[in-house]
């Protein structure tokens, strides 16, 4: 074989194998939001609309629709447009979970990917920020999430934590309950800024089997992760939502979930789209 041939060949059996597995990435995808145009998911398993409301316990009473602090910013995405939080306000955003996550009390896996614009120290008004939040009750009770602390310089956290009545039947406070800090992986050195995109990604394995894990991934580095998980996490399911920007201010785009954890190639490759995942799609 002349070294052009073999340069070839090499080159179609990398082709092949990208092309495999930007199949098997979309096989796996069950809800992905571009924000292009318009908040409506491109791809849902359930429920594609964004739903908002005027204070957390309204959100049963939801309408599918934005906020006025929220907006889609036109030409400000990774690639097209891009979802932004213009203030810290009462309401609240939110996709609902059912159908867009392969929920399974016994055993609950996938990953969450999407990405993040702001300075923190700077963007930020004083207080907890939580960028995405998923639970059916509160931040402390079967849920999932990433969030800013409240003073600068702030940290950037994960937190995944089971059903409250089995890891914390007082409801102690997290500010008092070490129980509450085994259950995050912390950031201290964190890459954000508003001048240049950063990628967030969660897996998790296996939660509520009593051996769960969870990692997070910043621009397809490792972390951190949590490899002992054993709270279970029971949802009543119609009640559960994907929340967006809880006291955020800044940029959020390209929104997927996966129904598997993704592999650490897989990571570098969504990472590496550039011109997010209507590339593969």
């Amino acid at each position: 074989m002349t070294k052009i041939r073999l340069i070839l060949a090499i080159l179609f059996m990398a082709t092949l194998t990208s092309y495999g597995q930007h199949n098997e990435l979309k096989e796996a995808l069950t809800f992905y939001a571009p924000f292009n145009g318009d908040a409506q998911a491109e791809v849902a398993s359930g429920d594609a609309s964004i739903y908002s409301a005027p204070e957390r316990k309204e959100a049963p009473n939801a309408q599918p629709t934005l906020p006025g602090h929220v907006a889609i910013a036109s030409g400000e995405g990774l690639s097209g447009d891009a979802l932004e939080f213009k203030e810290k306000v009462a309401d609240v955003v939110f996709y609902k979970a059912e159908g867009n996550m392969d929920y399974d009390n016994q055993d609950w896996t996938g990953t969450v990917s999407f990405w993040l614009k702001l300075t923190p120290e700077e963007d930020l008004e004083p207080g907890f920020c939580d960028p995405i939040q998923i639970t059916d009750v509160g931040y402390n009770d079967a849920s999932i999430w990433v969030d800013f602390t409240r003073n600068n310089p702030r940290n950037f956290r994960l937190g995944v934590i089971g059903d409250l009545q089995s890891w914390n039947p007082d409801n102690i406070g997290p500010d008092d309950n070490p129980e509450f800090e085994k259950r995050l992986v912390k950031v201290t050195n964190h890459p954000f800024t508003r001048d240049e995109w950063t990628h967030v990604l969660i897996t998790y394995n296996a939660l509520g089997s009593g051996a769960g894990s969870a990692s997070l991934y910043l621009n397809g580095e490792l972390q951190g992760a949590k490899d002992q998980v054993v709270d279970p996490f029971n949802w009543e399911l119609d009640k559960a939502n994907i929340y967006l920007g809880l006291n955020y201010i800044g940029l959020m785009d390209e929104l997927a979930i996966f129904d598997r954890p993704l592999t650490v190639e897989e990571i570098q490759t969504v990472y590496g789209l550039k011109k997010g995942l209507e590339e593969i799609l």
